[in-house]
């Protein structure tokens, strides 16, 4: 088996002699690109995006930011890798070399103070730069404000903020950011980045990289994978190790031996079926967000509030239910939508609905050996849902409260009411009692209020530091009354 290496600012380089855990960060710095810092170790600033050459949607390669502080060095053998020293274009020797567009604009426009954060931004902004599907749209009304207008989280360049929510700041401002990110113009012909995605990206390789007596581990197939899982069964097994990660950063897990499920192609299909869809269990949510359109409303509300663009990037899935976590975003969501996962093992596969998954705290029916394959939404949707999530920032925070409704409503009674909770168990759960108590019932304030006192019993709240008990609660009944408003634009008691 070749030797693990990475491509790096288009110079390849063996990843020999990184420990296996070693993330891309610290290998970056070790070897002098010191643009990439580390702020939080957890996924949080953004001070350690890169890019990575990852398959497209619009085009066969896009730049993908992502936290470079969560990625073991490892996982992109084969791969390749852009840093901000490696957006510059290098001139004559002798001669400095030339900004970047992106890094033009930060410096021009003030984006820029201590200038810890500004790689960061700089790699995010990139990304966002080189996406393929970004086109300019109608000037603001006040021109002399481009952040002005009917949807100032994206700019007349077609720039979405929301790009740069995984990346803070802590001096300078963001307006200054925002203004920088609203000027870049579009990639020029001979941009070689630009040119790049024409082609497509590195093909994943197989991996068995060994030392000190641990391993990182990358099957070529899926059938491969579940053997090694079998075969080594306290293998922690990984895809965008966007949880992972904070485990190895700050609580200094190790593991003797990580197998890396993330570029199997059995894993990363996403199929149309005339009674549900299969979402792979290891496609990232941004692909999956860029795949389905909006063709699955519900899965469209949760996308934008799930962390940061940074973490979408990498985050997958079957990683999120995976876990188990009770405040998860996306269990309360699937347990609406009646979601069941596909369970993978060397002996074959099963269904089990994710009602039925979670048996306790960061527990599941998941056999040791086993591997969730998919994650399948039964058709046709309820068309009435909203996901309310209640957290202490809008974006990139931890849910205090996470609550998914998908209803069917028809001639004013509710013929059909799901709603997944999150954050008020030990596990995510779906609210039978509310459920029961609108279903059969008028669309009115009257059922909507005495639900929402229903579903404000549901589930054992605690105080923490997110929330006490009582907010809790209290949260669960505003919940159903805020979407009561939203669809007929009355107001319950």
């Amino acid at each position: 088996m070749v030797a693990a290496r990475i491509t790096v600012n288009g110079k390849e380089t063996p990843i020999s002699p990184a420990a296996p855990h070693t993330t891309v960060l610290d290998f970056l710095r070790e070897r002098g690109l010191t643009g990439t810092k580390e702020g939080c170790a957890e996924g949080e600033c953004g001070a350690c995006s890169v890019l990575v050459a990852r398959p497209g949607t619009n085009k066969p390669t896009d730049w993908v930011a992502v936290n470079a502080c969560l990625v073991p060095v490892a996982a992109l053998d084969g791969q390749e890798v852009i840093t901000s020293e490696g957006l510059a274009t290098t001139g004559a020797p002798g001669t400095p070399p030339t900004l970047h567009p992106v890094q033009e604009e930060m410096a021009v426009r003030g984006g820029s103070q201590c200038g810890y954060c500004t790689p960061g931004f700089i790699c995010s902004m990139a990304a966002e730069y080189y996406r393929p599907d970004r086109c300019a749209r109608a000037e603001p009304a006040d021109r002399s404000d481009p952040g002005h207008g009917t949807d100032p989280e994206h700019g007349p360049n077609g720039f979405d903020l929301h790009a740069l929510s995984g990346n803070l700041c802590r001096c300078t401002g963001y307006r200054p950011i925002r203004d920088a990110a609203f000027a870049v113009g579009e990639p020029a012909e001979d941009d070689p980045l630009a040119q790049r995605r024409e082609q497509s990206p590195p093909e994943p390789v197989a991996t068995a990289y060994t030392r000190d007596g641990s391993a990182f581990l990358r099957p070529s197939t899926l059938a491969e994978a579940l053997q090694l899982l079998r075969e080594r069964p306290a293998a922690v097994v990984v895809a965008g190790s966007t949880d992972w990660g904070v485990e190895v950063n700050i609580r200094s897990r190790r593991a003797g031996c990580v197998i890396a499920i993330d570029r199997l192609p059995a894993l990363r299909e996403l199929r149309v079926a005339p009674d549900h869809i299969e979402i792979g269990a290891a496609l990232t949510l941004t692909e999956i967000e860029r795949r389905l359109d909006g063709s699955v409303p519900l899965l469209a509300e949760l996308f934008p509030q799930f962390a940061s663009r940074l973490i979408r990037n990498s985050a997958t899935l079957g990683g999120n239910l995976g876990t188990g976590s009770p405040i998860g975003d996306s269990p309360p969501v699937l347990l609406a939508l009646e979601a069941s996962v596909v369970l993978a093992d060397a002996d074959g596969e099963r269904e089990v609905p994710l009602a039925d998954y979670f048996t306790g705290y960061r527990r599941s029916v998941r056999r040791p050996g086993e591997l969730i394959r998919a994650v399948r939404v039964p058709l046709p949707l309820s068309p009435v849902v909203a996901f309310h999530k209640i957290a202490k920032r809008r974006f990139d925070d931890i849910s205090s409260v996470a609550v998914a409704f998908a209803l069917t409503v028809d001639d004013g009674i509710v013929r059909k009411a799901r709603i997944g909770l999150g954050g008020v168990a030990a596990t995510p759960i779906r609210a039978l009692a509310a459920e029961a108590a609108l279903e059969g019932e008028p669309w009115a304030v009257e059922t909507v209020e005495a639900a929402a006192q229903v579903l404000q019993a549901q589930g054992t709240p605690m105080n923490d530091h997110r929330a006490s008990a009582r907010y809790r609660s209290a949260m669960l009944g505003q919940s159903l009354r805020k979407l009561y408003a939203r669809t007929t634009g009355a107001v319950s008691s």
